[in-house]
């Protein structure tokens, strides 16, 4: 069978536009179809902006893909698991081209975009399709049953799994796990749910994590919500998985588009060169509204003062929807992935501040008056988060 070489990129059923490979398989090329062209909205505007003609992708850093679509593969644990599910398909996944992973992801990718292959050939398996079909055969259910009937709500199993697939005892369940994990990236176990309070992102403790990973990241989201950061509706699920609500959904479960800063500015998770001062810059730009660009500030200095170094450029997102009127708006999407983390790169913070690691006051300053924030609004926010860090409070910046 001839492998594949185009997929179509869908959203809430429209076609977007087509992904095809470049003759010497090496990057990817993309082109918007026509009505979408007249009717939708650019989904990645540094990148592809919305008009006619053929796009190619850049070599590096993202070995030849489109950002916007890099978001949708699966990285860190998911992209492990992937591996290790592909494996007991027989299939190496470090062979595989980006479309041909991007086609495993399919319709189970976060965000709204979808992939489809334009030919017949379908080589690369739909892990999620084959695990339902599986659960389907061995527990006697309907070709009609609904994922949510699907999800796995048994949290301490999907620890323990989790914990023996990371530890390398077993790969039997990885498919389980990349199913439940709804294909999200990141470092940690995690897995998705839904309940009669909305939708669900549990996360897990890996291999290095403390036993009260859950209650440390509950705390941080607790601390941030006082600093006057937007954060997701949060809980604790059993006494001690943090969850968060999911904001590539709406209540009723439709999805919607979204976009790392990554993905916009096509940048690696290998390669940590963002620094705030493109972070506060880029968001002006998708949002035009200042609201944002404070709100930007002021995670840039919550995580500076409480140590949290894992602000690498996937941990900012971006979202779209209609307005009143039906016109597509960007705007930021509320912070996420807040906790403890000395480790960051090397010790460093993934993102810099006004290009040092060992930031200044006056470095908080120069990156908001760089985007033509005010001094006085600088030091109003960064003293409204110093005072309200409570015990969370790990470098006293102020003091320098």
């Amino acid at each position: 069978m001839n492998s594949i070489d185009r997929l179509t990129v869908k959203y809430h059923g429209e076609i977007v536009g087509i992904i095809s490979l470049t003759p010497d398989d090496k990057r990817l090329a993309f082109e918007y179809d026509p009505r979408w062209l007249a009717e939708g909205f650019s989904i990645s505007p540094l990148e592809l902006p919305l008009k006619t003609g053929l796009f190619l992708a850049k070599p590096t850093p993202l070995y030849g893909n489109f950002g916007i679509f890099e978001d949708s593969l699966p990285d860190g644990y998911g992209r492990y698991l992937l591996h290790k599910a592909l494996m007991r398909e027989g299939i190496d996944d470090r062979n595989l081209t980006a479309i041909e992973r991007l086609s495993i992801v399919g319709n189970s990718g976060m965000g709204a975009l979808t992939y489809e292959p334009t030919n017949e050939a379908r080589v690369m398996p739909n892990l999620f399709e084959q695990y339902r079909a599986r659960r389907r055969k061995t527990e006697g259910q309907p070709e009609t049953i609904l994922k949510k009937e699907e999800e796995i709500t048994d949290f301490d199993l999907l620890q323990e799994k989790a914990l023996e697939v990371l530890k390398e005892q077993q790969d039997t369940d990885a498919g389980l796990l990349l199913y439940n994990s709804g294909n999200s990236g990141g470092c940690r176990p995690k897995a998705v749910f839904s309940d009669a309070e909305g939708h669900w992102l549990v996360k897990f403790r890996h291999t290095y994590d403390p036993q009260d990973m859950g209650l440390q990241e509950y705390h941080y989201n607790e601390i941030a919500r006082k600093c006057g950061i937007d954060v997701p509706d949060f809980k604790l699920t059993n006494g001690k998985y943090f969850t968060t609500k999911r904001f590539d959904l709406t209540a009723t479960g439709e999805r919607i588009h979204t976009a790392t800063a990554g993905g916009l500015l096509c940048l690696s998770l290998s390669e940590p060169v963002l620094d705030y001062s493109n972070l506060l810059a880029l968001t002006g730009y998708i949002t035009q509204n200042s609201k944002y660009v404070e709100e930007m500030y002021r995670r840039m200095v919550f995580n500076y003062l409480t140590d949290n170094k894992d602000d690498h450029c996937k941990n900012f997102s971006y979202l779209i929807r209609k307005d009143s009127n039906g016109k597509f708006i960007w705007h930021l999407a509320p912070a996420y992935d807040l906790t403890l983390c000395t480790e960051g790169y090397n010790g460093q913070h993934a993102t810099s501040v006004n290009s040092t690691g060992y930031p200044t006051l006056q470095d908080f300053i120069a990156v908001g008056t760089k985007i033509k924030m005010t001094e006085k609004r600088c030091r109003e926010i960064f003293d409204e988060v110093y005072q309200n860090c409570d015990d969370l409070l790990l470098n006293d910046i102020k003091m320098r």
